[in-house]
Parts: structure tokens; C-alpha cells; sequence
């Protein structure tokens, strides 16, 4: 096992995440703390950098306006950012970090971003998709 998965790993049970799906061979979790607003995020190591990405919602409303608040929003997110998926059907939370120098407080600045972002966010990120 490759020990940046490793370290990967081990950041994951001290942030209290629960792994929901674990491929050694791929170097990937899913994990879930549903207290967080985490529900089966992917963490993929792909050297040299961590993948972390969390669904948000399925894009119901196509309009400019609804996109250009997503940036809006992204300007107050302390880590990470919304993105749209390769398929641009999905809103999902989306940080890379090196694995390289990857250290604890890196990855918990992360997740707090995501619970931060959720938390500020999360009425007005509905009320975009409903519009």
C-alpha cells in the first residue's frame, strides 16, 4: 500500500469519517459523517495530488443565473470549491491537495470548508436549483 494512501488513511479516522467503500488497489475511499454534511465523499489518491469531491445536488435549473451564483458563492469558501461534473449534470464540492505534503490540517481545512460551505450556504444552494 502506497504511503500516502496510507496517510490518507489515517487523516480519515482521526477527522472521525466513516469509510463506506475502501479500493486498495485503486487508492480510493468513500466516506460519510452525515453530522458534517459529508455523504459518501470520494477521496482518490492520484499522485501526486488527493481528489476530494462530494455530490451537492443534481442540476435541475440550467439557467446563467444559477451558475453565476455558484462562483459567487465559491469567493466566500474557505477550501475547496462548487464545480459542475464532466457531464455537467451535477453540482459537486471539489478540492485537490498534494499528496507530496499533504498534512492533517490541510485535509481537516477541507472538510471544514465543505461543512462550512453547507452549513452557509445550504437554503440558497436549494432555492438556486428550484428557481
Amino acid at each position: 500500500m502506497n504511503k500516502y494512501f496510507e496517510k490518507v488513511l489515517d487523516f480519515t479516522m482521526r477527522l472521525s469519517l466513516d469509510i463506506v467503500h475502501r479500493n486498495d488497489a485503486d487508492e480510493l475511499i468513500v466516506v460519510s459523517n452525515e453530522d458534517r454534511g459529508i455523504y459518501k465523499m470520494v477521496m482518490d489518491c492520484e499522485y501526486p495530488i488527493l481528489i476530494i469531491e462530494q455530490l451537492i445536488y443534481r442540476i435541475e435549473n440550467r439557467t446563467s443565473d444559477h451558475f453565476l451564483q455558484l462562483l459567487k458563492m465559491n469567493r466566500n469558501l474557505i477550501h475547496g470549491a462548487f464545480a459542475i461534473d464532466e457531464e455537467g449534470t451535477q453540482v459537486i464540492f471539489r478540492d485537490t491537495l498534494q499528496l507530496e505534503n499533504l498534512d492533517f490540517n490541510e485535509l481537516e481545512g477541507t472538510i471544514n470548508g465543505l461543512t462550512l460551505g453547507l452549513a452557509e450556504y445550504s437554503s440558497e444552494l436549494l432555492k438556486l436549483n428550484q428557481q
